[in-house]
């Protein structure tokens, strides 16, 4: 675009009473430079058309009827009209010079006028005026943007005080207090209100106010007929400037303008943030809408975190009123071993202070050592879950373990005292009877042998014997375990010293050589019998011999049975595995309690339930672990783990035979 395109639209007036000196001003300087031109003859027209046409630039003579240049001028600065203008006369006079250039006059020329001088004048005035605009819109805009800067601060500002008030305080009525005032301050409204949705009466209600003058709890609205139930419903902002009053659903006050903003918390409609002006020509636009977007979404977030911790409050007293009327002592501690729970049992047998135990640690409140130990205690795969200690009112617990993911680990005391009695009064019943027992059965058995001895038997009279004899022989090994159970129930009858399990093994398997080969079964044996344990070699002997049996028992004829054991670390593990009937599921979790006998076994084949009861006791004396795997028709395996000792050197006392 050329510079006179350009300049096409700036608009000269000149104002003059000679006409030859518009003309030549019209025809010779400013037409040719493409300028738009307006003329007046006087004063008084130049005037008019300065203030009605608002030119871009005039020149003005000096001397003219009705009303001189000066003069005119004049007039236009006190109507506060400021257009640049070239003084134009026939004579020069400084005083004149002097007053032109105070009443904002850019140029003075003398007549008669040069062409180019004129041009090079007006289009410096020109330029100057283009400037000064550029100047001053550049001013306006940067005023303006600082404007809308210092209003942004102040948004931002007040969002993020509000921001910190929701996630700092449980206060909700001074949150939603200053979410309200904010609200008014931010949108320069005059009276704003957070109305929230009452659930129980299905309606709404004025929960904080800013310069609302009606008693809040007396503001009911209803969902169907106001505009803010509409807004819940609809979860859309609504933006109402100069509302007609006439109109169905229309405010009951006089507002002509205001904001509806939805509060929504996870999808769910809480309650409305409204502002209103009710004086006409104050309207609200989108950013009015946008912040208290913001605000909408704080109060919503402070209403439903509110709504949650007093939910928490009441989730949490029903958990602790639960939990006190529990007889059985429950403690429950975090990560950091500090109190979280604990019921006035617990107060009561570990001797508790009163009041609030609440974030204390437990290792400064519990006197018994054993229980501290056990609780505190590492966790982990190795971690006990459960243990018998004696509390200081000198009865016995059984204490339970239980981690707790995200909170820490609970411990609950069941008072087994009265079961220890009846326990210890069975095994002294029981050791009683098994002791009285051995007397009577000697002398069946001597009985049975003098029999023989009288005479010869028929083949009858020698199965009743045969029978007797095994009869005499089950009760005898019953007696036997029974009295093993008490004693290693006990703890007692364990003597340590330096074995070697291997060889125990090996003992074990030359035992049932007759018993496998009766039934043609096949022993797979990889045995390192160069490991040393500190045990008993007797009770590890019984052990393994209770293991081994049920292999025997339980596999059919032709059936395999393995005996595998290897050093892993510091442990020697110990692997029996057979091909027989397997365990059912059900049954897995009980098959080392004492007298249980799985369903699938109870009546194919004869026991007492003890024998795994005995091998998980002999285990656990020598600081071991035992666990089985099994299916169904898939045979067992049992799995023993038994700390490793250093070897001493000293040489077996056992057999060393070989297997066939």
């Amino acid at each position: 675009m050329s510079e006179t395109a350009e300049r096409k639209a700036e608009r000269i007036l000149v104002v003059d009473d000679s006409r030859d000196v518009r003309d030549f001003l019209v025809q010779y300087v400013l037409a040719p430079r493409g300028y738009e031109v307006l003329v007046a003859a006087d004063g008084l027209e130049g005037l008019q058309k300065a203030v009605s046409q608002l030119p871009d630039l005039m020149i003005v003579d000096v001397q003219m009827p009705f009303m001189n240049g000066l003069e005119l001028l004049r007039r236009l600065r006190q109507r506060h009209l400021t257009i640049p203008a070239i003084l134009a006369t026939a004579h020069g006079s400084e005083q004149v010079a002097v007053e032109a250039f105070r009443l904002g006059v850019r140029d003075y020329v003398i007549k008669p006028f040069i062409i180019e001088e004129i041009q090079e004048i007006v289009e410096r005035a020109l330029r100057e005026s283009r400037l000064e605009g550029e100047r001053d819109q550049l001013l306006q805009q940067l005023t303006e943007s600082n404007r809308r800067l210092r209003q942004r601060a102040q948004e931002l500002n007040a969002l993020y005080g509000i921001g910190k008030s929701v996630s700092s305080s449980l206060q909700l009525e001074k949150v939603l207090e200053r979410v309200v005032e904010a609200a008014v301050y931010l949108s320069d409204a005059e009276e704003g209100a957070i109305i929230l949705v009452d659930e129980r009466r299905g309606d709404l209600y004025v929960r904080a106010a800013k310069n609302i003058r009606t008693v809040m709890p007396e503001i009911r609205l209803g969902m169907d007929s106001s505009i803010a139930g509409r807004v819940l419903r609809n979860k859309q902002t609504a933006i109402l400037n100069q509302w007609d009053l006439t109109q169905p659903s229309s405010p009951t006050d006089k507002s002509r303008s205001y904001v509806y903003i939805p509060m929504i918390a996870r999808g769910r409609a809480l309650g409305v943030l409204a502002v209103a002006n009710r004086a006409a020509g104050q309207p609200f636009d989108n950013r009015e809408a946008r912040v208290l977007s913001a605000l909408a979404s704080y109060a919503a977030i402070a209403i439903n975190n509110a709504t949650l911790y007093d939910q928490s409050v009441k989730e949490r007293n029903q958990l602790r009123t639960i939990i006190n009327q529990i007889e059985d002592p429950v403690l429950v501690v975090d990560d950091k071993a500090q109190v979280v729970l604990v019921n006035e049992a617990s107060r009561r047998v570990l001797y508790l202070p009163e009041g609030d135990l609440t974030g204390q640690p437990v290792g400064s409140l519990i006197r018994n050592v054993n229980v501290l130990e056990f609780l505190l205690q590492p966790a982990g795969p190795d971690m006990s879950r459960k243990v018998n200690i004696a509390a200081s009112d000198e009865r016995m617990y059984d204490v339970g373990l239980t981690p707790i993911a995200s909170v820490g680990r609970s411990m609950v005391m069941h008072d087994i005292t009265q079961l220890e009695q009846l326990n210890q009064l069975k095994s002294d019943i029981v050791s009683s009877v098994s002791h009285d027992l051995r007397s009577p059965l000697t002398s069946i058995l001597g009985y049975v042998e003098l029999l023989e001895r009288a005479g010869p038997l028929n083949e009858m009279q020698a199965g009743f014997v045969d029978r007797v004899r095994e009869s005499v022989s089950k009760i005898t090994t019953l007696i036997t375990e029974l009295l093993d159970v008490g004693r290693l129930e006990e703890g007692s009858g364990l003597t340590l010293e330096v074995c070697w399990p291997g060889e125990i093994l090996k003992s074990v398997a030359d035992a049932y050589r007759l018993p496998l080969q009766k039934k043609k079964q096949k022993l797979d044996w990889q045995v390192d019998r160069s490991l040393v344990v500190m045990g008993d070699p007797n009770r590890l002997y019984q052990a393994f011999s209770n293991v081994l049996s049920n292999a025997n028992k339980y596999t059919p004829e032709g059936g395999q049975i393995s005996v595998h054991a290897h050093k892993q670390e510091r442990q020697i593990v110990i692997e029996i595995a057979d091909t027989g009937s397997g365990i059912d599921a059900a049954d897995m979790g009980h098959v080392f309690n004492k007298y249980y006998r799985g369903k699938n076994t109870a009546n194919d084949y004869s026991g007492t339930g003890l024998g795994l009861f005995i091998v998980k006791s002999v285990v656990d004396l020598h600081q071991g672990r035992i666990w089985l795997e099994s299916e169904p028709g898939r045979g067992t395996k049992v799995f023993i783990l038994l700390p490793l000792a250093e070897n001493t050197g000293a040489e077996s006392g056992l057999a060393r035979s070989s297997i066939g």
